[in-house]
């Protein structure tokens, strides 16, 4: 199973607490977790964005909003404990969510302060909580932490993002995808200190596009070619092949094929295992390297998600 989203999370962390004792964060995490019933695998499950356990993220993101609606307090760092009014919903045996929380006013403010709408009714009245019980998308509470719809929303970026700088690159000339990849590699730093990088396809170019000189004299070369190829096109191993001859005849020993579509399993391997390092570059990879160094992209919007310092507080 995967991780559950942080509310479900809620109730079982007050129970846990429901005997008055103060715990840490990580301890409240490991006493939960048997309760979730979740696998080993599910335990070391990352965030693609962070790189921090899912299950970390979730668990304090419940505690922040229990405390946010004052069913928990934070008597010190990294520490929660139950207040009365989390004492009253683990003996009502009420479900604690996102719903339940919008009867405390203290949580209703902190959803105003993040811009965050919780249906129609006005400021201050949880009457009609118990009837819009269940309608998390008309509330406008995600079930995940902002970490999460930030990390989701980076992904359906670059996804989309993928798709279009691979669309623009095939409407170009091949002569342009050419230029593209000398311009990629130099911007991935491969041309080094002092180094060029020059495009050199034209008719007759025996099968290479370009070349990274990596050093002011030249001696450390990296070789190119580039295939705009649609994207169904399979490159097999005879193209690879061809490649491998191309620069053993220009004495290099290694070199770079880069492409808009992708390759056969037989290429390849048989790049795998030719003593010439040869590396692939599949459309997939190569609209992921100009979106990564920002080769025919650009940022339009940036920003970072800050949480409290335990340090400075403790400390000053």
């Amino acid at each position: 199973m995967s991780v559950p989203n942080f509310s479900s999370f809620m109730r079982p962390i007050l129970e846990l607490l429901a005997d008055g004792q103060t715990r840490h964060w990580r301890e409240v995490r490991d006493a939960v977790l048997p309760q979730m019933g979740l696998s080993a695998e599910d335990v070391e499950d990352r965030s693609s964005g962070t790189g921090r356990p899912v299950v970390d993220t979730r668990v304090q993101w419940a505690i922040t909003y229990l405390a946010q609606a004052g069913l928990l307090s934070r008597p010190s760092r990294g520490t929660s404990a139950i207040t009365d009014s989390g004492s009253n919903a683990v003996s009502s045996g009420v479900a604690v969510d996102r719903e339940y929380l919008l009867n405390f006013e203290s949580f209703r403010d902190f959803l105003q302060r993040t811009g965050t709408r919780y249906g129609n009714r006005p400021s201050g009245d949880a009457s009609s909580v118990d009837q819009h019980a269940g309608e998390g998308a008309s509330s406008g509470i995600s079930d995940e932490s902002p970490e999460e719809l930030a990390d989701r929303a980076e992904r359906e970026n670059r996804a989309a993002l993928t798709g279009e700088v691979l669309a623009r690159v095939l409407a170009e000339s091949p002569d342009f995808m050419e230029r593209l990849v000398v311009k990629l590699l130099s911007a991935m730093g491969y041309a080094g200190t002092g180094g060029e990088a020059i495009h050199t396809g034209q008719s007759g170019d025996g099968g290479v596009d370009g070349v990274i000189s990596r050093d002011p004299l030249g001696l450390d070369r990296v070789f190119m070619q580039a295939k705009r190829y649609a994207a169904d096109h399979v490159i097999g191993r005879p193209d690879i092949q061809a490649f491998v001859g191309a620069l053993h005849g220009l004495q290099a020993d290694r070199g770079v094929f880069l492409t808009t579509s992708r390759f056969s399993r037989e290429a390849i391997e048989y790049a795998r295992g030719v003593q010439t390092r040869v590396i692939l570059i599949d459309g997939a990879a190569l609209a992921n390297l100009m979106i990564e160094h920002e080769v025919g992209v650009q940022a339009t919007r940036s920003f970072e998600l800050k949480s409290l310092d335990e340090d400075f507080f403790d400390t000053l």
